[in-house]
């Protein structure tokens, strides 16, 4: 299948101290030779620590941010090569939903006019008809047509991250970038925006890059998983072969460190050792090998290639053949919290449960909010 989103070796360094004449004298590597696809319909995750780039990467695809070096394709299209009408025009086709649904309202505006705007700005919907197109919106995402006259303030958190949701699908995107959708709502209001948004990808024949910290939501909304370490990719595969047996020294102990409710929950907890480097300042060779357990003199010197296997599983990382299989240190389905257990329900059609804690049942209607 021919990807919908190409990108390859892509770099973006921040000027982070000039010399007294103007010229930069170091810099932050945010992004440094990333690469990686998305196909039509399926979901993209980018997981890592903060601060390894991955915000970083979904600015640079929509070209909020220009990129220093590599490529960007869209449909076999060269997204660097676009002019400014050509940009706009691909715009339409992908979108992003911010981390903060209050902080990316106007707080000026009212819904009606914030899900005008975009419409007004590629003429998609005659004037005469862009009323009855938010009223759709809204029912689209579980709000009702009323609120259309509201200001963001005026709304939950979960409420407005809905009003995100219907803006950037106003102008019909095939992608969309999800930067960390859910880290500023609570547990149970997460399940919901999750479950809406699953709901939305198969309805709609939506992509998603799914930028994320919590590996736990990760499990269950991704189709593949790419794991970043300063500013690079370490390893990428399909979401069930990263979780049962994650191969680079870095994916594992991200994984050990998901939170367990249950004390006795078998599992084995890797904790680094030593400072996290500097993206100022990045260590030679790999740049995992100042915290790796596993580290040789070979990993101080010759930065490892993201090598790819026969089943789409490829890691960055020069003993990955011969690291031993790792321990127990994912928990099953039913050693996450609650709310999660609940979220999976209702992914698998289970309406008894999930209706217990108000998640949208996928391919049903989704309820108002209020």
């Amino acid at each position: 299948m021919t990807a919908l989103l190409e990108v390859e070796n892509l770099k973006k360094h921040f000027v982070a101290d000039r010399s007294v004449f103007g010229r930069p004298t170091a810099y932050v590597k945010a992004v440094d030779g990333v690469s990686f696809s998305v196909e039509a319909g399926k979901t993209l995750a980018l997981v890592g620590e903060s601060g390894c780039g991955k915000s970083t990467v979904s600015r640079l695809v929509l070209r909020l941010i220009e990129p220093d070096a590599g490529s960007i394709r869209f449909e076999g299209r060269d997204l660097l090569a676009l002019d400014s009408n050509e940009l706009r025009a691909f715009r339409r086709d992908a979108q992003i939903i911010f981390q903060d649904p209050y902080a990316s309202l106007n707080p000026r505006m009212t819904v009606s006019q914030i899900l005008t705007e975009p419409l007004a700005l590629h003429d998609l919907v005659p004037a005469a008809r862009r009323r009855e197109r938010v009223e759709q919106l809204l029912r689209l995402v579980g709000l009702e047509p009323r609120f259309a006259r509201r200001y963001p303030h005026e709304f939950s958190g979960g409420q407005r991250q809905r009003i995100a949701i219907a803006r950037a699908l106003a102008v019909e995107p095939k992608l969309v970038i999800c930067d960390e959708p859910v880290s500023a709502l609570d547990v149970s209001i997460r399940s919901q925006i999750l479950n809406l948004l699953r709901d939305l990808q198969d309805r709609l024949g939506l992509a998603y890059i799914f930028v994320s910290h919590d590996l736990a939501v990760v499990k269950h909304i991704a189709d593949r998983v790419a794991v970043m370490n300063l500013g690079a990719i370490v390893e990428t595969a399909d979401t069930q072969a990263l979780f049962a047996s994650p191969r680079h020294p870095y994916s594992r102990a991200l994984l050990s460190a998901i939170p367990v409710p249950k004390p006795r929950a078998k599992r084995s907890r890797i904790v680094l050792q030593g400072e996290m480097p500097s993206a100022l300042n990045p260590p030679p060779g790999c740049r995992f090998h100042t915290r790796c357990p596993y580290v040789i003199d070979r990993c101080r010197a010759e930065p490892p290639q993201l090598l790819d296997d026969a089943a789409g599983h490829a890691t960055a990382c020069h003993r990955a053949a011969e690291l031993p299989p790792p321990d127990t240190i994912i928990p099953n389905d039913g050693a996450f919290s609650p709310a999660l257990e609940r979220l999976v329900a209702a992914f698998s059609g289970h309406a008894e449960v999930a209706g217990s804690c108000g998640v949208d049942i996928v391919g049903a209607a989704p309820p108002a909010v209020v």
